[in-house]
């Protein structure tokens, strides 16, 4: 399976169709080859920069991008960054954008994209969260630096490793867990004294208490699908997939 997943809300019907455009690309295409093989879209991982480069280029063109993607240097933190603020090699994990013309794009091979949509299309916004930008409250930021009314976004969780596949350590599980006793649902015992951790599960609880409560899943796993996505669980190094929206 090799489609390109994007939010159901711009889809045919959709209460955004037309207005906004989103994707999150697969390994589909591309030039680049090894551990990278396909489109890898990361600059950062060892791949042949003028390789990336032309994968670059390659996406703006297959998706008729208004304008080139605005690439972060994602840091697993919590900062959020206006688009109009935006310069190469700022440091952010999230980036919103209110213009038309402006796209925005999230880096990842098993963290979290998310991206979000004001109901009336007016304001965007991507969002990278690893376990630690997710607990540090970077989807709650996001929500907050789009201001407008939560009970008025959309938000959409793209391709990310799934629970099977994300062992993790005590202190992941204090991290939620510290903070809201409900994210103790989202990590299960394994037999190696470890936890099993949701990251949608918990990216989800995390939207709801931000006040987002309309929250769709693309339910795709990058570790599970290796033909499809990029995993750095699964084969490090390897490259990156691109989640992206922009209005039209």
């Amino acid at each position: 399976m090799s489609d390109f997943p994007f939010p159901p809300w711009i889809g045919p019907g959709g209460p955004l169709e037309g207005q906004v455009g989103a994707v999150s690309t697969t390994r589909a295409g591309g030039a680049s080859q090894g551990d990278f093989a396909g489109l890898n879209l990361g600059d950062h991982v060892g791949d042949d920069a003028d390789v990336v480069a032309s994968n670059r280029s390659a996406l703006e063109q297959q998706f008729d991008l208004p304008a080139s993607p605005l690439w972060l240097s994602q840091v697993h933190g919590a900062d959020v960054i206006e688009a109009s603020d935006w310069q190469p090699g700022v440091e952010a994990d999230a980036i919103i954008v209110r213009a038309q013309g402006q796209c925005a794009a999230i880096l990842t091979a098993d963290c979290l994209p998310v991206l979000f949509a004001a109901e009336d299309g007016s304001v965007v916004a991507a969002a990278h969260a690893g376990w630690r930008g997710l607990a540090a409250g970077v989807l709650a930021y996001t929500v907050q630096a789009m201001a407008v009314p939560p009970a008025d976004v959309l938000a959409w969780i793209g391709p990310a490793i799934s629970q099977p596949h994300y062992e993790v350590g005590d202190e992941v599980r204090s991290a939620f867990v510290d903070q809201d006793e409900l994210c103790g649902h989202c990590f299960q015992a394994n037999a190696n004294g470890r936890w099993q951790a949701d990251l949608k599960q918990l990216a989800a609880i995390t939207l709801r208490r931000a006040g987002v409560w309309r929250v769709a899943d693309a339910e795709r796993c990058t570790f599970g699908e290796p033909d499809v996505f990029y995993s750095h669980r699964r084969s490090a190094p390897t490259g990156r997939t691109a989640t992206l929206i922009w209005r039209r």
